[in-house]
């Protein structure tokens, strides 16, 4: 009798054991599959979320492409555009160039034209209004040649001729030796440095070469300075007045002075 009731016993204990297995087994399917089914949607959501990613990197890298294929072609094409215009400045460059030089000779010619038309005419007229010298001076070749009135010592002559922006005479070359014998000059003190020795006299010829007086300082009381008479060099005390003669550089002779002085062949 009691083995039947504790057979009976273990058979409820085992039942309740089951029943209590069963509901545990049901609970946890109840749990675990919620929350299979929040996984699978989270990874359909990054897989979507990928897809998206990549179709947005490859939609900018296409538009980026594009973009620089575009960029690309305009820089091509503006470095097209440079080289061109480069190409056409170093032209007009080289044609401007050529044009300068061209006027530069025309100029030349013209000024060559216009002095030699203004010796021609300062020949007949030696006042004519074109000739580049002071008005009473002689012009040969680039030099214009003035007489001032009066006498003055040496010193008092090389002032006379600088304050006019001048020099006294120099005859530096066989042109201008030449040119001064055919004036005849007689009495006008030289540009020749004042010299402590005395000599009676040296012909024109002999001196064209000499050193030039280039506005040094000298003690003059006992120095001897040179003067031109004729063809001819004398020396004399420096203190001595003499004539003075200036020498400046000609300007350039206007070409409207020479058109103008030329005879009006209308009339």
């Amino acid at each position: 009798m009691s083995e039947e009731i504790v057979y009976a016993n273990l058979k409820i204990q085992d039942s309740d054991k089951k029943e209590e297995t069963q509901k545990s087994d049901k609970c946890e399917e109840k749990v675990s599959s919620p929350a299979s089914h929040s996984w699978q949607k989270a990874v359909l959501i990054l897989t979507l979320l990928c897809l998206l990613l990549l179709i947005g990197v490859g939609v900018l890298g296409g538009i980026f492409y594009t973009t620089l294929e575009t960029e690309m072609m305009k820089s091509n094409q503006l470095q097209s555009v440079k080289e061109e215009l480069q190409e056409n400045v170093s032209l007009q460059l080289m044609h401007n160039l050529n044009n300068s030089k061209k006027i530069m000779n025309l100029t030349a010619m013209l000024q060559n034209i216009a002095t030699q038309l203004c010796r021609e005419l300062n020949n007949k007229n030696p006042e004519h209004k074109c000739k580049p010298c002071p008005k009473g001076s002689k012009w040969y070749k680039d030099s214009c040649y003035s007489i001032l009135k009066g006498y003055a010592t040496w010193q008092e002559s090389v002032s006379l001729c600088s304050a006019r922006n001048a020099s006294l005479l120099k005859v530096k070359d066989k042109d201008v030796l030449e040119f001064m014998k055919s004036q005849r000059l007689s009495g006008y003190w030289l540009a020749l440095p004042p010299s402590k020795e005395y000599r009676s006299s040296v012909t024109l010829s002999e001196i064209f070469l000499s050193e030039w007086f280039e506005k040094n300082t000298y003690d003059l009381n006992s120095m001897y300075c040179r003067y031109i008479n004729d063809i001819y060099v004398y020396y004399e005390r420096c203190y001595v007045q003499k004539i003075t003669i200036c020498e400046e550089t000609a300007s350039k002779v206007q070409v409207e002075s020479v058109l103008n002085g030329l005879p009006d062949s209308s009339k």
